[in-house]
Formats: structure tokens, sequence, C-alpha cells
């Protein structure tokens, strides 16, 4: 018995070795491919990134060439550390720094060594290079920047790290990558497809050749071209108009959704993120805390929408039925609500209607038409989340849903927001606890994206689409199906006609009469957004921002808008003028106002952004 069991054991034995020989000769390659790497060098070659320009056919991004000085360190033989250094302008501890990752990374593969030459150092650098085995000179393309605006919509290229590079095979160190705006958001369609040449080796590790004549090697295919929607010429001409300022200006065309303007202030050259110098320009601008020129204002800005949102509680309570448009509402300086509570108003006619409520911006009219909307319904709760879902018909409370990477969803609160903040069921709340939510103040807050779409839903009397900045990618028909699908908000059309009046007559006779454009019929809506910051535990009011949401022409609207201007007093003054003036230039294509052009092109808030921080006094929102 024991006899067998030996020679069972010797037999299971030898069948398991022989079936693992047979294996790793036969079937496993590994260590084939193991030599064949080794005996073979690997040559990406880069295909250039496609153009990029605006809607009306404008180059804004195109490319130039790059020289990279690249290092394979198994293929490093000794050399003149202290020579080569002295010519690639770095010292010798540098030097041994980048060897060191490079091997880390991987010894057969290659990285970069020197990143982004100039022509001239790559003239004088490429005759030395046969002196020093395992480096080469690498040629790519880096950006090159035909305007010097909207570098928030575009982003720019740099180079991979680890962490890309373990989610996405298709990178090698070195590699460049879109980083924020279209760049990174389109990066698949930019980048093209490298190019790969095999070269066989000899056992004294000296080209001799193509690997296998070649078979294997792939050309590089340049990058598509693309089309963005916005309108360069406006986009810059915004730009000026916020200088000396801080805020953003968002514009779309209401019948497409395709965006027109993305301006977010302070800014800066997109020409500063090229070469060299883009590390350390990068984090100049990274570390100014103060003005936030990589903060996106107009996407990643979430802003109490102020006097703007009126027009929705408007709405909402013509859908509620709790209004009508005949119906007047008396001011008395304002809402008052719970004990000595009041929404101030400033001075104007009363009583009003829902028109005279809208152009003349009445707080008591909105506060009114809002708790009526929320004390329908059996609960604050149930009210609450009603109203809710009319808001987020309009896209309000999400991601709009838009082709660009970055982005906040602002805020509009629900039951179980206020539940929390008020400890119910142990302490009962109302609408009135809420009743700030009526003119745009309390929790609501929205992005200038926010804003303008819900503007562009409201000269389409109802429904929009995505806002987008994709209008054509080269040898693609369509764009994606998502930005050509209507959104239908919860309001029925028939309740915008009189909410449009309303917005009419601000610009005839209301907050904005002294702003208005000749010629051009505009709808808007003036904005003053409460402003407070809490500083060492102290709650502190810094003055208003300047808000203002417009479209037109009134009938077939063109251009929808939202400005945004920080620190900006009230709405007409800052952000009316510039929604203005932007709504005449794109339509009309000059400017007439030279007077509100001259105020804002001459004017700065520089000073007002330089105060001490201070209690102010409770403001009226107009």
């Amino acid at each position: 018995m024991r006899k067998l069991l030996l020679l069972s054991i010797v037999l299971i034995t030898g069948v398991v070795f022989a079936g693992r020989l047979f294996y790793l000769q036969i079937y496993d390659t590994s260590f084939q491919k193991l030599s064949e790497n080794n005996a073979i060098k690997v040559i990406y070659d880069y295909p250039q990134r496609g153009y990029i320009f605006d809607r009306n056919g404008k180059l804004l991004v195109s490319n130039q060439p790059s020289y990279d000085v690249m290092v394979i360190p198994r293929d490093v033989k000794p050399l003149d550390t202290l020579e080569f250094c002295d010519i690639l302008k770095i010292t010798k501890e540098d030097f041994k720094s980048i060897l060191n990752k490079a091997r880390i990374y991987s010894p057969r593969l290659p990285s970069v060594v020197i990143p982004q030459l100039t022509k001239e150092e790559y003239a004088y650098l490429s005759e030395k290079m046969h002196k020093y085995q395992g480096f080469y000179i690498q040629k790519r393309s880096l950006r090159d920047y035909q305007v010097k605006h909207s570098a928030n919509v575009l982003g720019y290229i740099a180079e991979v790290n680890n962490r890309i590079i373990e989610k996405n095979p298709y990178y090698q160190m070195g590699d460049l990558i879109g980083m924020q705006g279209v760049e990174s958001q389109y990066e698949d369609v930019l980048r093209g497809v490298k190019g790969v040449k095999y070269i066989q080796k000899d056992r004294f590790n000296r080209d001799i050749g193509p690997y296998k004549e070649g078979i294997f090697d792939t050309l590089p295919q340049r990058g598509k071209d693309i089309t963005l929607t916005i309108d360069a010429e406006l986009q810059e001409y915004g730009e000026q108009l916020m200088v000396n300022k801080r805020g953003g200006i968002v514009a779309i065309e209401p019948a497409t959704g395709e965006i027109l303007t993305l301006i977010t202030a302070p800014y800066y050259d997109p020409g500063l993120l090229v070469g060299r110098e883009r590390s350390k320009n990068f984090t100049k601008l990274y570390y100014d805390t103060i003005a936030k020129p990589l903060f996106d204002r107009g996407l990643q800005g979430e802003y109490p929408p102020g006097s703007p949102f009126k027009a929705l509680t408007a709405l909402i309570g013509l859908q509620e039925e709790v209004i009508t448009t005949e119906e007047k509402i008396y001011c008395r300086g304002g809402y008052a609500y719970g004990r000595g509570k009041k929404l101030g108003c400033h001075h104007h006619t009363t009583p009003l209607d829902m028109v005279g409520g809208i152009a003349n911006s009445c707080n008591a009219y909105f506060c009114t038409v809002y708790r009526r909307a929320i004390e329908k319904y059996p609960s604050p709760q149930d009210g609450i989340d009603n109203w809710k879902g009319h808001l987020e018909s309009f896209g309000l409370g999400n991601y709009m849903g838009y082709d660009l990477p970055s982005g906040r969803p602002g805020k509009i609160p629900d039951a179980n927001y206020y539940n929390k903040i008020y400890r119910y069921p142990e302490y009962k709340w109302y609408a009135t606890a809420t009743i700030s939510n009526a003119i745009g103040q309390g929790e609501v807050l929205l992005t200038p994206m926010q804003m303008v779409n819900l503007t562009a839903t409201i000269a389409n009397r109802g429904w929009y689409y995505k806002p987008h900045i994709i209008k054509n990618i080269n040898t693609v028909d369509t764009i994606p199906q998502v930005y050509t699908k209507k959104n239908i908000t919860t309001i029925n059309p028939r309740y915008f006609e009189p909410v449009i009046e309303g917005m009419f007559d601000v610009y005839n006779k209301g907050t904005a009469s002294h702003i208005q454009i000749p010629g051009i019929e505009i709808c808007g809506k003036t904005g003053t957004a409460e402003n407070y910051i809490r500083i060492d535990g102290k709650r502190m009011q810094l003055t208003d921002h300047s808000i203002f949401v417009a479209f037109a022409p009134k009938d077939d609207p063109k251009i929808a808008i939202a400005v945004f201007v920080e620190n900006g007093y009230w709405g007409s003054r800052w952000a009316g003028r510039i929604a203005g003036l932007m709504i005449e230039k794109y339509i009309k294509g000059e400017i007439t106002r030279t007077d509100l052009e001259n105020f804002i092109l001459n004017g700065s808030l520089e000073e007002e952004y330089a105060k001490p921080y201070s209690n102010e006094p409770f403001k009226i929102n107009i």
C-alpha cells in the first residue's frame, strides 16, 4: 500500500511538472514578449491635436512644434554628467532625481528628461545627442493659442501623472493630455492616435532596423478639428467689460441651447500655460486665493439669485392657481411676518398686479405669492417639495448636463433639509420660515449658468435645450442627442406671457429703464443679492452682488444672458449695463450706448474688493 502511494505521488508530481513545462513552452508567450521587449525599442510618433474654431470659423487654437529630451534608463551608458547637465541647463542633483524617477517608472520605457525645448535649444542640442547613449530628442506639438481670451473655456494640456496612466493605459510617462475646459472634455476627439515604430536591436544594443520589416508599425492619426458654439468676438468683448471686476457672464442662444459666451473674471491669457514656464505660471495662478483666476465663476460659483428668481415665483403661483395676473397686492414698505420681522422693499406705487410686481420688483408681492403656493398643501413639507419639483423642471438644483468638465449643482432646498434645520417633529416650521426663498435669497443658490438657462426657458415659453459648447466635430455629422432633446417645464406655456410682459416693463418703466438699448426690445430682471461671509464665527455682511438676466428680442429671442458682478452694489449699476452692451454687440454688431460702454470700461471695483470686512445693516433686495 505504501509503495502504491509513493508511486502515485511520483507519477502525479511528474505529470504536473510535465504539464507546466508544456504550457510554458507552447502556450505561454510572456517570456517571449519579455525577450522581444529587451530586443526591441518602441518609438511613438505623436499626432497633431485637432484645431479648435469658434462658431463663425475663427481659429482659436492650433499647434506649434515642441521637442522633448527623452531617456530609456536601461540604455544609458557612462557619460560626462557635468557636461550633459550644463547643456541641459539643470543641476547634477536634478539630473539624478529625473533619472531615478525614470528608472522607477520603467527601465525599458522612455521618460521625459527635459520637456518642450525651443527651436533654438533643439538645434543646439541635436548636434550633441550622439554622445549620450540612452537619450534622444522626440518631436511633438504644443498648443498655439490664437487668442488671449477664453482660457476657462479652452483649458490647457499638461503632462500625465501616474494616476492617469494607471487609469488609462493609452498614456505613457511624458504624454500630454487635455486638462480643464474643452481640451479635457473632448480629449478623445482632439488627441488623435499615436503612431508606433518598433526598432530591432542586436546583442550589443545597437539599432539594426525595423522589427520584422515594419509590419507592426502604425502611422499617427491626426486629432479631429472641432467647432465651438462660442462667439469669439462677443467673448473677447465681454472679458474687456469685466476688467477690474469679479464675476461671470454666460450667454446662450435660446432656440438651440448653444453657449455664446462663458466668461469668468478675472481671467488669464491661455498662452501662459504653454511651454517651459507652464508649471511656474500655473502655480502662480493656483495660489492667487484672492482673485481666484482659475475658479470658473460662470460654472462653479453658487450665489443667491436675488430678484431674477421672482419670475419663477410668479410662474409657480400661476401654475398652482394661487394668484391671477389681474389681482393686485398692497406693499407697505415690505412684507411683514413673524414677530416684528420684515423683508423691506424700496418705494414704488401700490397696489401692484403681476406685471407691475415684476417691473418694480416688489418683495411684498412675491412673498405673498410664495406663501400661498406653499400653504396650498396640507403641510409645509408637501408645499416645499411641490415647489422644488417645479424648479427642477427648469434644470435647477442639479448639474445642467452641459459638455464641460467643471461645475456645481446649485441648491434648491427640500422638506428634509428644513426638517433637519428646524429639528422636526420636535419643533414645527411653517411657510414663513422659508419666506426668503420667494425673492431668491434664503437657502436658494444658483450658478450663472443656471440663471441664464432659466432665462432662456422663459424666453422659449417653457422649454429649453441643455446648454452645450460643441457645435461640430469634423467628420461627425451630428452632436450628441442629449443636446437636441427638448426639456419641458411643469409650467403651462400660457402663463409665461404675463411674466415676459413684466420683464419687458423692467426696461420700459421699471428698475432698468435708464439703460434701454435703442431699437431692441429687451426683457430683463435686475437683482441685488445679499453677500455674507463668516469670519472667526461671526457673520459679516459685505457689499451686495449685482445681478442681471435678460433676453432679446422679446419675440423670437436670439440671445439670453446672465451677468453676475461680485460686490457690484445693485443690479442695474454694473450687471444691467454689461448685459445691455453684450446684447447690443451680438444683435447689432456695434455699440450705440457709448455712455454705458465708457462707464463700464473705465469703471473698477478693485477698491471695493480691497475694503476691510464690516457689519452692515440689512439691505433692500431689488
